[in-house]
């Protein structure tokens, strides 16, 4: 048994959920014991008492009572020969500051209960000529497809941790909706509230502003969006689109009060981070991710472009 243990939150840990940080570093550790060291402050964040689903910053204290087991070191177990082929082929761009991968729609960037297959337990794969493996910065939702970036060493790790946090990046996002917004572009401002696992627009949630505009239609069937979030809000474009009347195929949860099952097309989420400015610290440097095949078919199958 240690004693009394302050550990930093790591920039590839920004936003992750106190839970999740104790899932990770302490995998033995009961949920009832956690919470219970939470319940009598032997657990905190800074100094002050934490309840297990606040959400963590990078450089926050955490102060853990002495355990019977050591913090897990960042996984350094050898990744399997199957991963290491998987995601090595995710990589889009690499350069010596960062890795950029094209994530597939159903792979998890982290871990959590019920998730053992996740893109952080594939990093060690990825160090090609540095010692260390790279560090997630920021992440996108398990069934959305598109770019994610990694950091490949600490320096860079906290400026795009910061950069990610501050919005100083332009992302941008395809989205194939059902109907099509009334008017073909404008901002949506909502304040979303966590409702169990659902954010819903409601005036005492946080503030949230996702800029849109239609890039092609059907009619009023069918949508091709372009959205880019302007602040950082859990399914924030998910529920953004569901607010304009217009769900994103294949969204099992903002979808109304039912989900409409769309038999031409295959069973995805159709929502996928398509593009990122990264010029505001790497001069110069813009990246695409292609559509996944599933989104690209569909597109052809309803007749929708994408343009220039």
């Amino acid at each position: 048994m240690t004693g009394v243990a302050r550990i930093k939150v790591r920039p590839e840990d920004d936003g992750i959920r106190l839970n999740r940080w104790f899932l990770k570093y302490y995998p033995n550790l009961p949920l009832a014991r956690l919470q219970k060291l939470l319940r009598t402050k032997q657990i905190k964040v800074d100094g002050k008492k934490a309840e297990s689903a606040l959400k963590l910053a990078s450089g926050q204290e955490l102060r853990i009572p002495p355990m019977d087991d050591k913090p897990a070191e960042k996984s350094n177990q050898a990744v399997s020969r199957k991963d290491e082929e998987l995601i090595k082929s995710l990589v889009i761009y690499k350069d010596e500051n960062i890795i950029v991968l094209n994530k597939p729609s159903g792979l998890a960037v982290q871990g959590g209960t019920n998730t053992l297959h996740h893109v952080d337990g594939m990093l060690e794969a990825l160090k090609f000529e540095k010692e260390e493996a790279p560090k997630l910065v920021h992440r996108i939702d398990k069934e959305t497809s598109g770019i994610l970036v990694l950091a490949r060493d600490r320096k860079n790790a906290e400026i795009l941790t910061r950069a990610f946090k501050e919005r100083d990046l332009d992302k941008t996002y395809l989205a194939l909706v059902r109907g099509c917004p009334k008017k073909l572009s404008g901002e949506v401002k909502a304040n979303l509230l966590k409702v169990g696992e659902k954010m819903k627009v409601d005036n005492e949630g946080k503030k949230a502003l996702t800029e849109y505009r239609v890039v092609d239609m059907v009619g009023n069937k069918f949508a091709l969006v372009e959205a880019k979030p302007m602040t950082g809000r859990t399914h924030q474009i998910r529920a953004h689109l569901e607010y304009l009347g217009t769900p994103i195929v294949g969204d099992d949860k903002y979808f109304g009060a039912k989900r409409e099952r769309i038999g031409v097309l295959k069973d995805k989420l159709y929502l996928h981070a398509y593009k990122i400015d990264l010029s505001s610290i790497y001069k110069n440097l813009r990246i695409t991710a292609k559509l996944p095949d599933y989104f690209a078919e569909a597109l052809t199958t309803l007749g929708l472009e994408i343009g220039d």
